[in-house]
């Protein structure tokens, strides 16, 4: 199961619970340069020398629900899972072309949401889907998204 909360403080990137009750936490200070380092090494650390977080300073870590009305590709992430089949594949597709649409400025940062929601409301789902479906539903998705695109932009 994935549970999203939100982090104000950023201290936390990760949480894994285990089935014994206990959580592990990745915890660094609110930069993403040690994830993408590490994206690019694994499984290798570079040592970046990054400060540790300073938790003797009196910080507070809080955590608070999504709004899913502030989020709604993230709440389009969770239909995407809870659907599964084809359409985890065609929201990431999707959302690549709205993105590098943002972007390049040919639509506005609201319309990302926009283009992967409508994208995603005109794909035929494959519920068990083969490698060739997903492939084929992910270059669905990105044409797809295109012309969702182009009628945006009149």
């Amino acid at each position: 199961m994935i549970e999203v909360v939100i982090h104000p403080q950023s201290i936390i990137h990760s949480m894994v619970a285990y089935q014994d009750g206990s959580v592990m936490a990745q915890l660094g200070i609110p930069d993403m340069k040690v994830a993408i380092a590490y994206a690019l090494s694994y499984p290798q650390r570079l040592p970046l020398r990054q400060p540790l977080p300073q938790f003797d300073a009196g910080q507070t870590l809080t955590f608070e629900q999504p709004d899913l009305a502030r989020f709604p590709c993230l709440a389009l992430a969770f239909k995407a899972c809870e659907v599964g089949g084809s359409l985890p594949a065609v929201l990431n597709a999707a959302n690549e072309v709205a993105v590098n649409a943002f972007l390049n400025r040919r639509v506005a940062f609201i319309d990302i949401a926009n283009v992967v929601e409508q994208t995603m409301n005109e794909h035929a789902v494959v519920l068990d889907p083969r490698l060739e479906d997903i492939l084929e539903s992910d270059q669905w998705a990105r044409k797809n998204a295109q012309e969702a695109i182009k009628k945006l932009r009149g």
